[in-house]
């Protein structure tokens, strides 16, 4: 054995030893968002967050699939995380969508600092 799989070795199995001998950090919920239905004038979407993640709203945009920004857009600040699976409507406020139009949808949970804390986009053509 070379000294330099002795090194990899002893690594290996300091990483190990720590493992072991650290407690495991507590579990948190899994931080989510999900849409679940979009209209012409609002959308609504299922999410979960945990208070350690700082969401203080929930942003939305709906545009056109080749569009250069949305076309409208939305806040919820109404938001509760403490680990548990929530439902908010949002409402859109702009050039709104028509029946039959495909748009992409996109929404965020966004922490105070206006950062993404997860997010999910779709095309969804709408009815």
């Amino acid at each position: 054995m070379n000294k330099l799989s002795s090194a990899r070795l002893a690594a290996v199995g300091v990483a190990m030893a720590l493992a072991v001998a650290l407690p495991a950090a507590p579990a948190s919920a899994e931080n989510s968002i999900e849409i679940t239905t979009v209209g012409s004038a609002e959308l609504t979407v299922d999410y979960a967050c945990d208070a350690s993640a700082g969401v203080v709203e929930i942003k939305a945009m709906v545009g056109d699939l080749n569009a250069d920004s949305p076309s409208a857009t939305g806040t919820q600040t109404d938001v509760t995380c403490e680990g548990s699976r929530h439902s908010a409507t949002i409402a859109l406020d702009g050039e709104q969508p028509s029946a039959g139009q495909t748009v992409q949808v996109r929404v965020a949970l966004v922490d105070g600092d206006g950062n993404v804390v997860t997010g999910q986009a779709r095309m969804v053509t709408l009815g």
